[in-house]
């Protein structure tokens, strides 16, 4: 069923209120009067008359003024999405533009020198392969975006077991925070079950690992916590790392919104991976914060219904 506009609720609930005032008034035409009494009197039939006279009058003006209200609000979703739209069609250019320039860059270079070295000729492919990744990331992190922008009713849920996907994440990504002389707490206590979907759970938990991976730092432990709420599950993912300054939060969760651009890009980040995070929850009843200070770390709160 189409929910009602704006407009129709403001128009209804004004109706609904003067028609009950209405009632009253008339057939309770003294409020000391307690039973409702047949109109004895033509003043009375009147008073009817003028009434509905003047509630037809409002009800008109009232219905211009809600279809007025209507489309002034459309019209601004419609320039806000347009707005939105041109600005995510930039940002999406120019992040395929970087890759696909030094792909073209290496491999224009690799045909027009054919007597290239083998270590140089090497590190050109590595370099190739690398921006290639790169690409096939982003354009991976895109195509979930469009299915929970577009296609959110076609998500299938089912039994997930958080829990056994943090695990799996753990073993993937060991090796990386090793590397980075990363400590990992995982504190989620076994058979942490929602129906959700399961691709979406783990790119929660995965963009929140690789997050803390990029800005933490080295010499930095992650932790993760969860409770059970009854209804819903609440999770904490803190690192104490470097933190991040207050005004950055209000837009963390934007698409392509870099804290550090030089840094992100250097390490893989496709600037999607927080707004994958808070849409993955929404489409599964929570909500996500995030809090930090410099110097104290970052730290999510998110909710997930069971």
């Amino acid at each position: 069923m189409k929910s009602l506009s704006e407009g129709r609720k403001m128009f209804l609930s004004v109706m609904v209120t003067f028609v009950i005032y209405a009632i009253i008034f008339i057939l309770f035409e003294d409020y000391d009067r307690a039973f409702r009494q047949p109109f004895k009197e033509a003043s009375d039939w009147h008073l009817l008359l003028f009434s509905v006279i003047i509630m037809t009058l409002l009800a008109w003006m009232l219905h211009r003024y809600a279809q007025s209200m209507d489309q002034r609000i459309s019209r601004e979703q419609m320039a806000k999405e347009s707005r939105l739209r041109r600005e995510l069609t930039q940002n999406i250019s120019h992040e395929l533009k970087t890759p696909v320039a030094s792909i073209l860059g290496y491999t224009d270079t690799i045909l027009d020198n054919p007597d290239l070295d083998s270590q140089t000729l090497h590190q050109f492919i590595v370099r190739t392969n690398s921006q290639a990744h790169r690409l096939t990331s982003l354009l991976q992190d895109l195509s979930t975006l469009n299915r929970m922008d577009y296609a959110a009713d076609m998500i299938n849920k089912e039994r997930t077991d958080i829990s056994a996907i943090v695990a799996e994440i753990t073993e993937e990504t060991a090796l990386s925070l090793s590397q980075r002389q990363m400590t990992l707490r995982n504190c989620l206590p076994q058979g942490i079950i929602i129906k959700g979907d399961p691709s979406l759970i783990y790119s929660i938990f995965r963009n929140l690992f690789n997050n803390s991976m990029i800005y933490a730092g080295k010499d930095t432990t992650i932790e993760i916590t969860a409770e059970d709420r009854g209804t819903e599950w609440h999770f904490t993912f803190r690192d104490d790392g470097q933190g991040i300054d207050s005004e950055h939060l209000p837009r963390l969760f934007e698409r392509f919104y870099r804290i550090d651009k030089g840094r992100s890009r250097a390490e893989g980040g496709t600037g999607l991976g927080l707004a994958i995070v808070k849409n993955a929850v929404m489409l599964h009843g929570g909500t996500i914060t995030a809090k930090s200070q410099p110097g104290e770390g970052l730290q999510f709160d998110f909710t997930l219904k069971k």
